[in-house]
């Protein structure tokens, strides 16, 4: 067994592509959301990070991507530190989040919305070539090009929501519960595209998954995050085989 319980980790991880070290986030008056989060995701990397609702896992990738503010800790991005930065400057150095939700502009096309995933590069040859790679990935996308996007099935929305988060070339992808109110035969597939993605251009993600065989089976490590902490760090193997996983997310 390989599962440990999360210690204080050095003042630096070599080789990491993203390092977060004892982050905290508080809401409202001070009530801490996120309290001493540390973890670490590798060039060309899966993580898996499991939790209930209420753990924190939404707050955690919003607060990388920069859409909510720390408190305390650092972030760290290709060895630079980038809790400072803007969400926009953070999208430039090759993070991109595919939220919960999917927030898709509804009123849209499918086109429309993939474009405005290009915001930080507006280069011509490059929308080109970003538009015929998610066209690649998922196919029907570009059968639904000039469909508003309002119009999608659930699993088509969740498509286009990764489809535009990759149109900036990202270098590190976060994605907030994929598999969300999608049909059972369509999570399949976006499983298999981000299997694609990482075995085809060694794209780094950090996963959160209610599906969690599904993102274990993915991912090669994982995170445990309960209430705003991690309790359990492990190979995806181990964390299957751990008791507070398979009582608390897996029902055994």
């Amino acid at each position: 067994m390989t599962v440990v319980q999360a210690d204080p980790r050095p003042a630096s991880l070599d080789g990491a592509l993203l390092d977060v070290r004892n982050l905290e986030v508080a809401y409202g008056a001070g009530v801490l959301a996120l309290q001493g989060v540390s973890l670490h995701v590798r060039p060309g990397e899966i993580v898996a990070l499991i939790g209930a609702n209420g753990a924190g896992k939404t707050t955690l990738l919003k607060t990388l991507a920069g859409l909510v503010p720390s408190r305390g800790g650092e972030i760290r991005f290709a060895d630079r530190a980038i809790g400072e930065l803007e969400a926009p400057a953070r999208v430039r150095l090759g993070l991109a989040l595919v939220p919960e939700g999917r927030r898709l502009f509804s009123r849209l096309s499918v086109a429309e919305n993939l474009t405005l995933g290009t915001f930080t590069n507006a280069d011509a040859v490059h929308r080109r070539e970003m538009l015929e790679r998610s066209y690649a990935l998922f196919p029907v996308l570009r059968e639904r090009a000039r469909q508003r996007a309002g119009t999608l099935s659930g699993g088509e929305g969740q498509m286009l929501a990764i489809a535009r988060a990759l149109m900036s070339r990202p270098r590190f992808l976060m994605l907030d519960e994929p598999s969300l109110g999608i049909m059972p035969r369509l999570v399949g597939t976006i499983m298999d595209a981000l299997a694609r993605l990482h075995r085809g251009e060694g794209l780094a993600m950090l996963l959160v998954e209610q599906n969690v065989p599904a993102a274990l089976d993915l991912a090669t490590r994982g995170y445990v995050l309960q209430t705003g902490r991690v309790v359990l760090e492990g190979t995806s193997p181990a964390l299957l085989g751990s008791e507070l996983v398979r009582k608390a997310y897996l029902g055994m």
